[in-house]
């Protein structure tokens, strides 16, 4: 009998479900079923591929209540926070369809007796690794694309929340994608990701994670020269000017920090805030993120739910800790309940004033509800600190002043910038990140380039 891995529900401590884990040998065989299955889905049409995703597309629309409601129970997310990501990861099926139809060639002038014709054509199968935090929206955004050029794809979810990738791909199957062509395998991630990464027939990895697991897939996939994708860590600042409407920077800032508890790669984790302003601009936070209820998203009014696990929660509470050991003022927060019996962990809301650079929150990403406010006085002292990282996935800053905002735009090393905006993510734009946040972009026109060979034959006449 195959080994069992449980799902826990992370906001009650129950058991959602048990399901087989594939050993080594298994995700080899499922690696050559791939490997068979591109023969003949890279020849199926554009038009065939872009009308079995438009298929998928609609039942995920059809069946998103059902959908959320495992998200929330195997992630902890609230229900409606939940229905939302549904929606924006079916986006990128549905759009992805639409691409799959747009994968054009051209010819080149040549000399004199020559034609030069430059084609398009899928990598092969594709290998992703998707994290817990959107286990819906990281797959879909990974899979269209993948599907869409005419590769394979085999999904190996996070062990936190692998349910939703089923759901996903029984949805698939409905829609006709043949069952060789969309897997799931689930298992030990390190175990996994070295069949991924060893095998020849895998010709990409695509991964959302952290920077170092990143950097080792990376590695281990130089004997066979894969293309990757990779979108990893971020520790995302949020520059407030002298001139910015504060209301809407709180609101926009409330957007981006305390979604998904916190636990989001793009959302906000260094206010940088100018001192003229940092005293109005706190109180106002605070007052709004007090307002938020802690507590299992399937209840009602629930606005955040619990902490994925006990690693995420120590380091949430160890930044807390430290940045008060240091100094740090709590405006609000600053509370956590843990029940390590069940395995439950939630954190209140927590705003921070008198934040500086001796504090491990403004150098380790918090990925937790904590909102860190450091001030600054001139707006290169600011641009310099945001980017004092080796990270650069999404930044964002208010101003109201085009000149200045251009300005900043323009010096922040971030793949993704919200200006006035503090939630950016959309499937027609290009999601990615700058230095060690990764390589490769999702979502746009720019996301199924990274599924695509490029040919060029020379004819000579």
């Amino acid at each position: 009998m195959p080994e069992q891995l449980t799902v826990y529900n992370p906001a009650t401590g129950e058991a959602i479900e048990s399901i087989p884990q594939q050993t080594a040998q298994e995700v080899e065989e499922a690696i050559e079923r791939s490997h068979q299955a591109f023969q003949s889905w890279s020849k199926t049409s554009a038009g065939e591929r872009a009308s079995l995703l438009r298929k998928w597309y609609e039942l995920i629309v059809e069946h998103k209540e059902e959908l959320a409601e495992l998200i929330t129970k195997e992630n902890g997310k609230p229900y409606q926070e939940a229905v939302g990501e549904v929606l924006y990861g079916a986006g990128y099926i549905e759009w992805f369809a639409e691409e799959a139809k747009r994968i054009y060639g051209r010819t080149v002038p040549a000399a004199a007796g020559k034609r030069i014709v430059v084609t398009r054509q899928a990598v092969g199968p594709v290998a992703a690794i998707t994290p817990w935090n959107f286990p819906n929206a990281m797959i879909t955004r990974k899979a269209a694309p993948a599907l869409a050029a005419g590769c394979t794809f085999i999904i190996k979810p996070a062990e936190d929340t692998p349910l939703s990738a089923y759901a996903l791909a029984r949805l698939a199957y409905e829609a006709g994608i043949p069952k060789d062509v969309l897997q799931v395998v689930i298992g030990d991630g390190a175990e996994i990701g070295n069949v991924f990464t060893s095998s020849p027939k895998i010709r990409k990895i695509t991964f959302t994670g952290s920077t170092p697991v990143g950097k080792i897939l990376m590695k281990n996939s130089a004997d066979t020269v894969k293309h990757m994708s990779m979108e990893l860590g971020g520790h995302a600042p949020l520059i407030v000017d002298e001139d910015a409407d504060l209301d809407l920077a709180v609101k926009q800032t409330m957007a981006s920090k305390f979604r998904n508890a916190g636990q989001t790669c793009v959302c906000a984790n260094r206010l940088i805030v100018h001192e003229s302003i940092k005293d109005e601009f706190a109180k106002k936070l605070s007052e709004e993120a007090a307002k938020l209820k802690v507590g299992n998203g399937l209840e009602e009014g629930v606005n955040v739910g619990p902490v994925i696990n006990k690693k995420g929660f120590d380091k949430i509470v160890s930044q807390i800790n430290d940045a008060v050991e240091k100094g740090a003022k709590v405006l609000t927060g600053g509370t956590y309940d843990q029940n390590d019996e069940k395995g439950c962990y939630f954190v209140t809301p927590t705003v921070l004033a008198d934040v500086d650079t001796s504090m491990n929150i403004m150098h380790e990403e918090t990925f937790g509800p904590v909102a860190p406010i450091v001030t600054f006085s001139d707006i290169d002292e600011a641009i310099k600190l945001a980017n004092d990282t080796p990270f650069g996935l999404a930044a964002y800053f208010f101003t109201e002043n085009y000149r200045r905002g251009i300005y900043i735009s323009e010096h922040l090393e971030y793949g993704i910038i919200g200006w006035n905006d503090g939630g950016p993510s959309a499937v027609q734009a290009p999601f990615g990140g700058m230095k060690e946040s990764g390589i490769g972009r999702e979502g746009g026109t720019e996301g199924i380039e990274p599924y695509l060979e490029t040919k060029y034959m020379s004819i000579g006449l």
